[in-house]
């Protein structure tokens, strides 16, 4: 009788304590998760911005062609843009800077909306993370400093998740 006594305290004990638990819990892991869906559309041809002065001027180029730079571009921008900041709709244009060297040395873009200077920093980030170089722009036949220009259509899709 008193192992039985003993066994029906601690089943009642054990739900007394459960109970508590329950109340006492935090219910922090469920978190309101909104995810942007980005489409990029990246425009050919890019335009090359001639050189002021030069008789016999050549365009950068990239190995593979504006094709090749567009796929890689499109590639890294879905893996390394953070989108969850800014919602992109529209046009935009990028002038990318290559130097003589063929490094992509800078990237502005145009035209300014809400946030969008985090999303220009952004970019920024995803141009430099390609460790391709360009051949450069040729002036005279020795390599000089230029400016390619891409035009670029973002439509961004809010959801929840």
């Amino acid at each position: 009788m008193k192992a039985i006594a003993l066994f029906i305290g601690l089943f009642v004990a054990n739900f007394i304590f459960a109970q508590t638990d329950l109340e006492d819990r935090d219910d922090s892991f469920i978190i309101e998760n909104n995810k942007n869906l980005l489409k990029i559309d990246i425009k050919e041809p890019f335009l090359q911005v001639a050189v002021k002065g030069c008789n016999d001027f050549k365009p950068a180029a990239f190995e593979g062609g504006a094709a090749a730079y567009k796929e890689l571009l499109r590639k890294y921008m879905y893996t390394y843009l953070n989108s969850d900041f800014y919602t992109l709709t529209g046009d935009f244009t990028f002038t990318l800077t290559i130097d003589a060297t063929g490094k992509v040395i800078d990237i502005a873009g145009d035209p300014k909306v809400l946030n969008s200077d985090v999303f220009f920093d952004d970019m920024q980030y995803v141009v430099r993370r390609i460790k391709k170089n360009w051949s450069p722009a040729s002036c005279n036949g020795h390599p000089v400093k230029s400016e390619m220009k891409m035009k670029m259509s973002f439509s961004s899709m809010s959801a929840d998740m």
